[in-house]
């Protein structure tokens, strides 16, 4: 039996172990718990956030040429 075969092995019956022990149990209400807490926090997804900072960006840089452009009209209007 080679490396990789005693390894793919080994790792089946401890899986297998842990699959029929009650620490898979305990992962599941821990992970449910979890899950339930951070519903409660109001949270956002890392896509929502990216999401949230490209609109932010996109809006942050009209902002910007729309003050450079008042800044350019005001000036025309004073120079007047």
């Amino acid at each position: 039996m080679d490396m990789n075969a005693f390894f793919n092995d080994l790792q089946q019956k401890v899986n297998q172990v842990i699959e029929n022990s009650p620490a898979k149990d305990i992962e599941k209400n821990v992970k449910a718990m979890m899950t339930q807490g951070f519903a409660k926090l109001d949270l956002v997804t890392r896509e929502e956030f990216d999401i949230q900072a490209q609109m932010l960006a996109k809006a942050r840089a009209k902002l910007e040429l729309m003050e450079s452009r008042l800044a350019e009209l005001e000036a025309k209007l004073a120079d007047k």
